[in-house]
């Protein structure tokens, strides 16, 4: 496909969703709550729908289709561990809302810190949510940059491709906060769900003469890639050590979890959570098909994360199809960027900027997070450029490091002895340990650094709470009104 053609089309898209962020911008108030939660006043559809389009990006067609053709059905066990993970929002889902709405938390990190009473604690997480956030958001960038240089056989740059993301992001966060992003994704979300199961047919009808035809070839040429443990790419170890924070993801990252205020109502929540359910396992499905019929097609690529692109620019897709593939692709990668710049730059501005400023106004705290979209979007690019391998295992890795704040997270609506000192030894050391295990490559006893940073927080929340002291009043005060409102509304 002609580099002019892709331009011209993301120049199109790019117009579109400005428009949709000036729509969503239309009425919109002036507070921090309105920028960054859309005033809490999301209904369950948009909510799925954002939802989906924050978790499925560039990870799905990309790194998970890279995944399979690597490694196998064991990608689908992966992908399927997290939609299980969904079971902590049953759980965890309306307590966050709770809270949310009745002590006006704007980041979890900030509830976090008001939950424990320290201060500290909410400025700790919050910087090392940006430490672990910045290089899964790259994974986003690298995703459409790779997308758009295999689609245009070379003709557009890499780094091309990383600047037209970069762009968008800031653009449409800018402009309408968490409002725009929301129909933004809305929008998203549908165009690459309905493009995503249209070129998936295309290509297993064209290529195989159907399902059966594509997993008798399978069968045939590649047997290891329908068992398990695989052709070697995963083991007991790697299968654990890339599954067990992806389990967690709903808790751990924050541009996920900060999600579970903006429903407007708890209705609205479930329809949120059933709606992804559903999204997720059509979407994971469409992406192991994929990177099984990549597998076929294109047996020698030098990198499974080439997968999705060279698939697309076969005889088999039709052009119109792969360019509206590439724009789903991109502009869900584009709402994952979004959303973690949007809640990084929230918890910059209320957990960081208010510990250095206690007085400061709720005018200038919006001026702070406004001002660091674009210093996050320039630092995932950054980051970006360096092209690392591998799409899902880096998302994974920045979810290994994520992992710790899991321990403090559930002591904050289940363990009233969880104490700040123990959070905070937690997330530092645990933290320490999955940084410094990934980027050394150390893997005692063959496990992985998710499944060490997991422990190592665990035990040490749950030792240093003990010889703590805990915030006994507002551990009553916060458990007992969160409890007595869920039973009031029959929720367990």
């Amino acid at each position: 496909m002609s580099a002019s053609t892709i331009y011209i089309a993301v120049i199109l898209y790019f117009i579109l969703g400005t428009a949709i962020a000036v729509l969503a911008r239309r009425g919109m108030g002036h507070g921090v709550s309105e920028f960054f939660l859309a005033n809490r006043a999301i209904g369950g559809f948009v909510a799925a729908l954002t939802y989906s389009a924050t978790t499925y990006s560039a990870f799905m067609l990309v790194g998970l289709a890279g995944f399979t053709y690597a490694g196998g059905v064991g990608a689908l066990g992966f992908e399927l561990i997290y939609l299980s993970g969904l079971v902590l929002v049953a759980f965890f889902g309306p307590r966050f809302w709770i809270a949310g709405k009745k002590y006006n938390y704007i980041t979890p990190t900030e509830m976090l810190g008001d939950r424990y009473q320290s201060k500290s604690l909410k400025t700790v997480a919050a910087i090392a949510a940006v430490i672990f956030l910045i290089p899964y958001s790259s994974v986003q960038l690298i995703g459409i940059g790779a997308l758009m240089e295999g689609l245009s056989g070379g003709e557009i740059p890499f780094m091309a491709g990383l600047l037209v993301a970069t762009i968008f992001a800031i653009t449409w966060t800018w402009l309408g906060g968490m409002r725009a992003v929301a129909w933004t994704d809305s929008l998203q979300a549908m165009v690459m769900i309905t493009i995503a199961t249209v070129s998936v047919i295309l290509i297993v009808y064209r290529g195989f003469g159907g399902f059966g035809g594509m997993f008798e070839t399978l069968e045939t040429e590649y047997p290891a890639w329908l068992t398990v443990p695989g052709p070697g790419f995963f083991n007991v170890h790697a299968f654990v050590g890339l599954t067990l924070p992806w389990f967690f993801f709903s808790l751990s990252n924050p541009q996920v979890s900060q999600r579970l205020f903006i429903p407007k109502s708890l209705g609205n929540m479930r329809v949120m959570v059933m709606g992804f359910l559903i999204f997720g396992f059509i979407y994971t499905l469409i992406s192991v098909i994929w990177g099984f019929s990549a597998r076929l097609l294109l047996p020698d690529l030098a990198s499974a994360d080439d997968a999705t692109p060279y698939l697309l620019a076969l005889d088999l897709v039709p052009s119109w199809v792969a360019l509206i593939v590439m724009l789903g692709i991109s502009a869900a990668a584009i709402s994952t960027v979004n959303s973690i710049i949007l809640t990084l730059s929230s918890m910059v501005s209320r957990d960081v900027f208010r510990r250095i400023k206690p007085d400061a106004g709720e005018k200038s705290e919006l001026l702070v997070g406004k001002v660091f979209v674009p210093l996050f979007a320039i630092a995932m690019l950054l980051f970006a450029s360096m092209r690392l391998d591998l799409i899902a295992a880096l998302s994974v890795a920045s979810s290994a490091g994520l992992l710790v704040m899991v321990p403090a997270i559930m002591g904050t609506f289940y363990w009233k002895r969880g104490t700040a000192t123990g959070a905070l030894v937690s997330i530092i050391a645990g933290g320490i340990i999955a940084a410094w295990f990934q980027f050394g490559g150390i893997m005692p006893l063959g496990w992985w650094p998710g499944v060490w940073s997991g422990i190592v927080a665990t035990v040490l929340f749950i030792v240093v709470s003990l010889l703590t002291e805990p915030p006994r009043q507002k551990a009553e005060e916060f458990i007992n009104y969160i409890n007595d409102t869920l039973n009031k509304k029959k929720i367990i």
